[in-house]
């Protein structure tokens, strides 16, 4: 009897031994102005400039915008009957995708101008990328991976946190080797492990507008994240919000 209770208590070590998750907060490092007529869809920073998309039918854009002031220095519209959703940088090009329009974009990054289409199943919610792969979220809870040159679909990542799938997996971006998620209609930030989709860690962002003085019933949800790898700057911001923060990640109080 004693030696059956020594077998279960062994083999549950495991699983009384897993920690919980780590959550983690912020500091407010600087608040930049940001257009609160832009439903934030896409966002990546590169050589000193955001870009950003935006969306809902009838007044989706992609955008260059000047961190400092948020002024639209360029810019280009995407039909009325189009919902524009994520965009990435790829070796000078520019790709955007669609929400359930199931049709991407690939622009010159300089001149905006149209390069060619692609097509995808499903919905398009969100890209990033590293060195060689670009990453897709549709609102499930799998990443697509693109090879970078054809855009086609290679293999999807599940995502979990610890052992359940974490889905409606918005805005993306890469950040120093881990892979950052807004989790739609949540104020929280999901950090995943490209390598098996294991979430690491949550940041909690719920009161960054309020810690500015903004009124409780923000506008609308967080999304939108970029990064200065250069600077290890981390940017967040959200739909139809009056500012960008650069934010800190530190550990809750």
């Amino acid at each position: 009897m004693i030696r059956r209770l020594l077998s279960v208590l062994i083999l549950s070590l495991p699983f009384l031994a897993q920690a919980a998750l780590p959550v983690e907060g912020y500091e407010v490092v600087r608040a930049y102005p940001h257009d609160p007529g832009a439903f934030t869809e896409g966002l990546f920073f590169k050589d000193g400039f955001l870009y950003e998309s935006t969306g809902l039918e009838g007044h989706s854009s992609i955008r260059k915008v000047k961190l400092e002031t948020g002024e639209v220095l360029q810019s280009t519209i995407l039909p009325p009957s189009l919902f524009g959703e994520g965009i990435v940088d790829w070796n000078g090009d520019l790709i955007s995708l669609t929400w359930r329009n199931q049709i991407g974009f690939v622009l010159d990054l300089n001149s905006f101008t149209l390069l060619r289409r692609f097509k995808y199943e499903g919905e398009g919610w969100a890209l990033t990328r590293n060195e060689h792969e670009i990453f897709m979220s549709d609102g499930t809870s799998s990443l697509r991976v693109l090879d970078p040159k054809t855009l086609e679909e290679k293999r999807r990542i599940p995502v979990t946190a610890e052992g359940k799938p974490i889905d409606q997996l918005n805005e993306l971006e890469w950040v120093d080797g881990v892979i950052y998620a807004n989790i739609w209609r949540t104020d929280r930030i999901a950090r995943i492990d490209p390598a098996n989709g294991h979430v690491l860690g949550w940041i909690d962002l719920s009161g960054l507008l309020a810690s500015q003085g903004f009124p409780v019933g923000h506008p609308d949800v967080l999304n939108g994240i970029a990064y200065d790898a250069k600077s290890h700057r981390l940017f967040v911001t959200g739909k139809m919000w009056p500012w960008l923060f650069e934010i800190k990640v530190k550990a809750k109080k």
